[in-house]
């Protein structure tokens, strides 16, 4: 895991215009609990419990996402959790047993003109150094939070053409690589919006030199995505509700994209009625996919069976592993929530 080395005190939001606050503060013995585990196949058993709860964290967000776990060996609890508010253009600090304070505001856009219902950061992740990358909808932008508070920019065009709004990112096997998703859900009239320049929603390597590669721009609405933990794979999540579904890349030696294939397909879920569509998800040590989709968390096989679901009853935004690895912790529409697992994420 990676240590953040900027740990901002919360009199430092003043620097971004918005003084702290506290959301809430619970008593980290008795968390109020969602939804349940449905177990579709006894392999399920192996990683997580099917009597497992999911705890209620913190509640009254506007929209949760983008969850990333800092790791502080310093920390009475190891680490903290930082999420995008993304309608109120926030990134929130969650505690263990103090609760969720602004951490940072402004966090995707920094315009003074209203920018629509959703100009926050979206994904979060921490580089190499510990340093947070943001995907920010507002400033339609990848950023850098240096040690000094500041950002500075990453990305924020392909061949001179505005990004449409960069969604979610991960980091390649080299760990300096950036790789990410930019749907138009972040522009005020999102695909139908004359601010838009490019007419594809596209899937990019970030290199290390600045250079930008467009990966693909086969799919419609490219949201999260992994990589396995052997980095061969990459899963991207399309949040489209006429197809719902998760594709499988295979990389090739230098760094670009093979031809992907559907690896799991929702799309009878999300007509059935479930909450959700496609969007964040992780891998587990093992290579199993946990990603949040119609209905919850599903947790798929690296062959793309469908072991059982994480049901949260909302519309389930993204995850991330915290603690000791096997704890995943999930923003679900207002909630910050979490589940213990029986293993761990990749990387850990």
């Amino acid at each position: 895991m990676r240590k953040l080395i900027l740990s901002l005190p919360l009199t430092a939001l003043t620097l971004f215009g918005a003084p702290p606050f506290t959301i809430s503060a619970q008593d980290s013995t008795n968390f109020p609990r969602i939804g349940e585990v449905i177990s579709l196949d006894p392999a399920l058993a192996s990683l997580v419990a099917e009597d497992a709860v999911i705890e209620v964290l913190s509640s009254g967000f506007a929209w949760s996402e983008g969850p990333v776990w800092v790791a502080e060996k310093e920390h009475p609890f190891g680490g903290y959790v930082l999420f995008s508010d993304i309608p109120n253009n926030r990134v929130v600090r969650w505690d263990e047993g103090v609760g969720a304070k602004t951490w940072l505001q402004p966090a995707g856009y920094t315009g003074a003109a209203d920018y629509g219902g959703e100009p926050g950061s979206n994904g979060l992740i921490l580089d190499e150094n510990g340093q947070l990358i943001s995907c920010e909808h507002g400033d339609r932008r990848l950023s850098l939070m240096t040690a000094g508070g500041g950002k500075r920019t990453l990305v924020d065009n392909y061949e001179g053409q505005r990004l449409n709004s960069p969604n979610d990112a991960c980091l390649g096997a080299d760990g300096k690589t950036i790789y990410f998703t930019d749907p138009p859900y972040g522009l005020p009239k999102r695909w139908e919006d004359p601010l838009r320049e490019l007419d594809f929603c596209g899937v990019y390597r970030l290199a290390p030199d600045g250079t930008v590669t467009l990966l693909t721009k086969e799919m419609t609405r490219p949201n999260g995505l992994a990589f396995s933990p052997d980095f061969k794979t990459l899963y991207v999540a399309q949040s489209d509700p006429d197809a719902a579904l998760w594709k499988a890349f295979p990389v090739k030696e230098d760094g670009t994209l093979g031809e992907g294939h559907v690896f799991y397909d929702a799309t009878a879920a999300v007509k059935e009625g479930l909450p959700g569509l496609p969007d964040g998800l992780k891998v587990d040590e093992k290579g199993n996919l946990w990603a949040t989709g119609p209905g919850g968390v599903y947790v798929l096989t690296p062959e793309g069976k469908l072991l059982g679901r994480i049901s949260t009853g909302e519309r389930t935004a993204n995850c991330t592993w915290g603690n000791d690895g096997t704890v995943l912790y999930l923003t679900a529409d207002m909630y910050l929530c979490r589940i213990k697992t029986r293993t761990k994420g990749a990387g850990w």
